[in-house]
């Protein structure tokens, strides 16, 4: 499936007098984001951003604007308004579903709206309503966002791009939840909201951008500030973008400065009856004892690793292996459609001898980037090799993260995650950090992100003290004077070489008292750190801390546990932080537009900087799905295939990437909470269309179908954590019988729980 694209030649476009820098004229009309202005404020270890979007309608009816975009994966968005024609509307926070009417509503009433709403940790999308034939429209996004910090630098990155992303499953029914390249799959449920248009390689620049970052120390010695890659202008501790930057690429800033071992204790405005803690503790200096440990190395040969992308992580694949001893047990696996190991090397688990990391690294500097992101086959594999290991247990994934099925990867490998070491490695200058990130959060790992080859050598020495063994294991945490409230603290984690942890939470009463860490050192031995608390006023704490705690919800709700979306809901309105499930609306009193909107445009993205041009290379981005079509579905590109060019109606400059079809939604192993998953419709239906395809087979033939079918309802009610309906026509249909009646019971069942199972996910309530 193609969706259509406006193709325009850069020729074909001429400048607006009056329109600033950037914009384009064109018969089709200009592309409605003007502007894009990003403003921080940097106080230690946290940055307060205000985001600045500036629309404007170049057509001669009312105009509907949307723009993906991203932001930090671990920032709370806590504020949104809109502006125009001298009117503030201040946004509301509500629930997704009570968002979406209350603009929809609006806009169709002819009253300017503007809606906000979380699509992935990093990806939100903004819908602007009815702006009027020549009028400009700003909205305003506030956010907090912590620093990592490690080796005596803090990291400022702020993403600018949303990178196109492979889609990986079979394409829905009905209608799509956005309207974006990639139809909706039963892998990717939202893909069409996600895969905005991305505008053709060398079209003018149709976006003005602008951004600043104030440094303050808050107290501590700053020493240096770098930025990686972008020209900037620096005056004293103010640095800005220089002026024709494009959107194309993560800003990143590393600012080098001290930290030490602290427990800030805020307390929330107006009674101060709570309040929300950070706990620092800087590690020694000391490295980990080594221990013979078993490592899975996933590398990802895609081809949107085409160009430095795929040399940096060859590199790094090879500067992993090469890391260890021969005490050591390894895999290698390289995937992109299919996944490939070394020649040479068992099936399983091998020895870290000369001779096969050899072999490892040999296989390595012969990988080229070629076809589909299929992640999810390889990561099962690493799990499944290291699942049984009595060692300590690492699995380390290269790859720029570029998928859009990331809550189907963390529903099949998310729980088999735990006990082991995840380390993420993502290399991209648009790279998916909000994916790896959470893969890393879910195995008591890492996430290093590399944007250059210039920057490798340094991340991989922290991914080579990441795969030793950590400082200090077996965390708890113990309160003396202060009382934590219950089920409010962040994962402890392990403590390693360079690295800070620090914990979150909240606590009740005064702001007073201590905390003190235990755990187990390299050695086996007890190991404590007592840390007292002082008194801080800093506000964005409170929000930090809710966003922490709502994206580990979240990815519980990802894994399988959808009883937690009111508990999601309940903490995102409390304290005022967007979250996927919630939606900051913004409404105008007054019609400006009779009969809504005439005029409906999805703003283009940039084809990321590294990324090479589709119309240069016969290897490019490849996110065309490259798996054995099913029976009856459309045959998948060739590999090597280009993206293809298409015309429509967007209005603006882009390129399109066809869509093919994979392998079906498959279930996560091991077990599952009683009543923790919904019924899937979707394959309830496909059962049912089987069923009814195999009505003409024998007596006997039917009976065993029948028998077949009850065993695999039988297995689905198992993974659903148990259900009445499913477990009954199960048992029925394995009795045996009359086949007439029971082929009557088995399209009777089916055709009732594809009823009861009908429910609309929450990105399209």
């Amino acid at each position: 499936m193609i969706t259509s694209i406006a193709t325009l030649r850069p020729e074909e476009c001429e400048p607006v007098p009056d329109a600033g820098l950037g914009a384009l004229f064109t018969e089709r009309g200009n592309l409605p984001l003007e502007s894009v202005d990003v403003t921080a404020a940097v106080s230690g270890l946290i940055a307060g951003v205000e985001v600045v979007q500036g629309f404007r309608n170049p057509h001669d009816v009312a105009l509907e604007a949307t723009y993906v975009f991203p932001l930090p994966d671990r920032a709370a968005v806590t504020a949104f308004r809109m502006e125009a024609d001298g009117r503030i509307i201040e946004g509301i926070l509500k629930e997704r579903g009570q968002a979406r009417a209350d603009y929809d509503q609006a806009v169709a009433e002819g009253r300017r709206a503007a809606i906000a709403e979380e699509d992935r940790p990093d990806v939100f999308t903004i819908r602007v309503g009815n702006i009027v034939p020549g009028e400009r429209v700003t909205v305003h996004l506030t956010l907090n966002q912590p620093l990592p910090y490690e080796d005596g630098a803090a990291t400022f990155r702020f993403p600018l791009v949303v990178a196109p992303r492979y889609i990986p499953g079979t394409p829905l029914d009905g209608d799509q939840a956005g309207g974006g390249w990639s139809p909706d799959t039963d892998a990717v449920p939202d893909a069409s909201r996600i895969t905005p248009p991305v505008l053709l390689p060398g079209f003018p620049n149709p976006v003005r951008l602008s951004l600043a970052v104030s440094v303050d120390p808050a107290g501590l010695e700053l020493r240096e500030i770098r930025s990686s890659l972008h020209a900037v202008l620096q005056e004293g501790t103010t640095v800005s973008l220089q002026p024709g930057e494009r959107l194309d690429r993560d800003f990143i800033l590393r600012l080098s400065f001290g930290t030490s071992t602290s427990l800030a204790l805020v307390p929330d405005a107006g009674d101060g009856e709570e309040g929300t803690f950070t706990l620092t503790v800087v590690p020694e200096q000391a490295r980990g004892a080594a221990t013979p440990k078993d490592v899975a190395l996933v590398l990802d040969r895609s081809g949107s690793m085409t160009g430095w992308k795929m040399v940096a992580a060859r590199r790094a694949a090879a500067r992993i292996v090469d890391t260890l001893t021969g005490g050591d047990r390894f895999a290698v696996l390289s995937f992109d459609t299919v996944v490939e190991a070394p020649e040479g090397l068992g099936p399983g688990l091998s020895p870290a001898s000369d001779r096969n990391r050899y072999r490892a690294v040999e296989h390595l500097a012969r990988l080229e980037a070629r076809g589909g992101t299929e992640i999810l086959a390889p990561l099962e594999q690493a799990v499944a090799l290291l699942a049984d290991s009595a060692r300590d247990r690492v699995l380390v994934l290269v790859t720029d993260g570029q998928v859009g099925n990331e809550d189907q990867i963390l529903e099949r490998v998310g729980a088999r995650l735990a006990g082991m070491r995840v380390h993420t490695v993502g290399i991209d200058r648009a790279v998916n950090a909000g994916f790896l990130g959470r893969l890393a959060g879910l195995g008591a790992g890492r996430c290093e992100l590399v944007e250059s080859e210039d920057r490798l050598d340094e991340a991989m020495e922290h991914i080579h003290r990441r795969i030793g063994a950590p400082l200090v294991t077996d965390l708890s945490l113990k309160a003396d004077g202060l009382d934590l409230v219950p089920g409010t603290v962040s994962h402890l984690g392990s403590i390693y070489p360079g690295v800070p942890l620090t914990v979150l939470g909240r606590y009740r009463g005064d702001a007073s008292g201590a905390l003190t860490v235990h755990g187990l050192d390299s050695a086996g031995q007890p190991w404590e750190r007592r840390v007292a608390g002082s008194r801080t006023d800093s506000p964005a704490t409170r929000a930090i801390w809710a966003r922490a705690r709502l994206r580990v919800l979240e990815d519980r709700y990802a894994a399988g546990d959808h009883s937690l979306e009111e508990e999601i809901v309940g903490i995102s309105l409390t304290y005022g932080v967007l979250c996927r499930f919630t939606a900051f609306v913004a409404v105008d009193s007054t019609v400006v537009a009779e009969g809504g909107p005439g005029h409906r445009v999805i703003q283009p993205v940039e084809l990321p900087s590294g990324w090479e041009s589709p119309v240069v290379t016969a290897a490019p981005m490849m996110l065309t799905s490259m798996a054995q079509p099913q029976a009856g579905a459309p045959a998948p590109a060739a590999p090597g295939a280009a993206p293809r060019f298409t015309a429509g109606g967007t209005g603006g400059a882009a390129w399109n990437m066809a869509s093919g079809t994979t392998r079906g939604k498959m279930r996560p192993s091991g077990p599952v909470p009683s009543g923790a998953r919904e019924l899937p419709r979707a394959e309830i239906e496909e059962e049912l269309k089987r069923l009814r395809a195999a009505g003409s087979l024998g007596a006997a033939d039917r009976l065993r179908y029948l028998a077949d079918l009850g065993s695999r309802l039988a297995a689905l009610a198992v993974y659903l954590g148990g259900h009445a309906e499913l477990e009954a026509l199960a048992a029925d249909l394995q009795t045996g019988g009359d086949v007439e009646a029971l082929w009557r019971r088995a399209v009777d069942g089916l055709e009732a729980l594809s009823r009861s199972g009908e429910r609309r996910p929450f990105w399209k309530r």
